[in-house]
């Protein structure tokens, strides 16, 4: 009986710090990455600096196995910065950069893309060029 009691005992305190273990480092880091990220901006730093601070914030402080993705680091970002209106209210304008245009992005992906080959056609064309040899004694 009394073993039984133990169990419980046990079972009932994992159940309560368990969860808060297992969640809160991701909720600090989320809102710490938030907090870099306003703070950049707001100092004036460009968009991608600040981003890749808040990020790599964010992924050092989650550990664990399985890494944070650019996308769930924003979406950790805007869900901090949306819950704490108070705190980041001046923040709120650069939330969009965080999920860019998806149209504009794979437009630009493919004019770089027919860019790069575009620059290896002509380079392959002026390698032939140049290994071309002019014999001059050939009639």
């Amino acid at each position: 009986m009394k073993g039984n009691r133990k169990v419980r005992f046990i079972l009932l305190i994992v159940t309560i710090f368990f969860p808060s273990l297992l969640f809160a480092p991701k909720v600090i880091a989320s809102s710490f990455g938030a907090e870099i990220f306003c703070t950049m901006r707001d100092g004036g730093n460009d968009h991608e600096s600040s981003w890749q601070a808040a990020y790599s914030y964010i992924k050092k402080q989650k550990g664990g196995v399985f890494k944070t993705s650019p996308k769930q680091a924003a979406g950790q970002i805007i869900e901090t910065v949306v819950r704490e209106r108070d705190k980041f209210s001046n923040c709120v304008e650069y939330l969009d950069q965080l999920h860019p245009d998806r149209k504009l992005q794979l437009e630009n992906n493919r004019k770089e893309k027919k860019r790069k080959q575009e620059e290896l056609l002509q380079e392959k064309e002026s390698k032939d060029d140049s290994e071309e040899t002019f014999d001059r004694y050939s009639y």
